[in-house]
């Protein structure tokens, strides 16, 4: 047919609505990044967002406690054991090198910042819907606990 984009890797969209879709990824502002922030600022702590100068411009930064909060979407950081964290069905060739290096950046990143003397904590997005459970991890590593 006249007009009709055949895509042989398997995706169902054509290559303009799999943009249109991606380009709608945020990468900062994240229901599950403005969940925490939300908590956070409800408990009382004040905090910086993504900080252009240390590694990784983490999402919340406890400057004067040298503390960084990352908040990262299961999928795409790979939660392991995670029901979100599953590989999609098509374009393997395609996800898997991308996602693992996500997750080996991610890896680096907490790495260097742990060297610079900043204590990391990842809050997965799985995460979000416990809010007692994440109240109470957050006090602990804000306060200084864990």
């Amino acid at each position: 047919m006249p007009g009709t984009i055949v895509d042989y890797t398997g995706d169902t969209l054509t290559p303009q609505q799999r943009s249109e879709r991606m380009a709608r990824v945020k990468c900062m502002d994240s229901k599950a990044e403005m969940a925490v922030r939300r908590l956070i600022h409800s408990m009382g702590y004040r905090y910086r967002l993504h900080v252009a100068q240390l590694p990784g411009r983490p999402d919340l930064v406890f400057t004067s406690r040298r503390k960084i909060i990352f908040v990262h979407g299961c999928f795409w950081h790979r939660h392991e054991g995670c029901s979100r964290c599953r590989l999609p069905k098509s374009r393997i060739d395609f996800w898997q090198p991308k996602l693992e290096g996500n997750r080996q950046r991610d890896i680096t990143i907490q790495a260097n910042l742990k060297l610079a003397g900043w204590d990391v904590m990842v809050v997965w997005e799985c995460e979000i819907s416990e809010r007692e459970a994440l109240t109470r991890r957050c006090m602990d590593f804000l306060e200084g606990t864990t």
